[in-house]
Formats: C-alpha cells, structure tokens, sequence
C-alpha cells in the first residue's frame, strides 16, 4: 500500500481547479503519460466509468475508474480494482482561502502482482508529482 498526498495554493477560484479535474476527456492533452481517455457511460450525478490509457515509452496499460465529481463538496475521487491495481483510490479536493484555492489530491493505491509492484510503485508515486504539477500548469495556462 503506498499513499502519497500533495498540497498546493493556486490564485484561481475552486469552481476553476473543480471544472480542470473534472473534464476528465481532456486528459490526454496535457496529463503526462495519459495517451487516451475512454468514457465509457454518460455521466450521472456527476459519476461515469472511465479507462485511462497510459504509455512509458514501449509500455502501455490502462484502468478502469469509477469517476466522481462532486460540485457541492468540490472534490474528485476515482476509484479503481482493475489491473494493474488490487486497488487505486485518489482525491483531489478544493478549499477557497483568501488568495484563491488550496488544492489537496490524496492516492492511494497497491500494485496486484508482487513483482511488478517492486519495480511499478516507486515510479507511479514518483509519477503523481508530475500530474499534480501539469494541473497546476493547465490551470495557469486556462485561467492567466
């Protein structure tokens, strides 16, 4: 089980970052490693079924999530037991504060197969840094 969290203080308003994570289509457009996101149900009360396809170099794996976008909490969690994970959770949640919002993403998650866990862990943990900070920059990009 490895769970990493990550903080950050943006000058954009919750709604903003809410409407950037939760347009999970747009993804592959700037999440690093993200090559496709399929949808697979039309969203209902803010939940859907997505499969994330991701690619390092030669590797490529995808997931099934169920995606939860709640406007009233401002939070994003999705939710996953497809291979490669016996489980993925994560949260992005967004606080307004005086300057704009503190942004919160927790994951936690646990590779199935013992193996690839030794060499695939370190590098998906290592990995969420990156996604967090190409949010941060797409947010910046979007809203100025």
């Amino acid at each position: 089980m490895t769970k990493i969290a990550f903080e950050r203080d943006v000058p954009h308003t919750p709604v903003q970052m809410f409407a950037l994570v939760s347009d999970i289509a747009r993804y592959p457009e700037f999440v690093p490693n993200c090559s496709d996101m399929e949808i697979r149900n039309l969203p209902q009360d803010g939940a859907c079924l997505a499969r994330m396809h991701i690619a390092f170099g030669p590797i490529s794996q995808s997931y099934e999530s169920k995606v939860v976008a709640d406007l009233g909490k401002l939070t994003v969690t999705a939710k996953s037991e497809d291979d490669p994970f016996s489980y993925l959770e994560s949260e992005w949640k967004f606080t307004e504060t005086d300057t704009g919002t503190h942004v919160d993403f927790v994951v936690d998650f646990q590779m199935r197969n013992r193996l690839l866990a030794a060499i695939a862990e370190p590098l998906f943990a290592d990995k969420q840094r990156e996604i967090v900070d190409a949010f941060m920059a797409q947010a910046e990009k979007l809203y100025g």
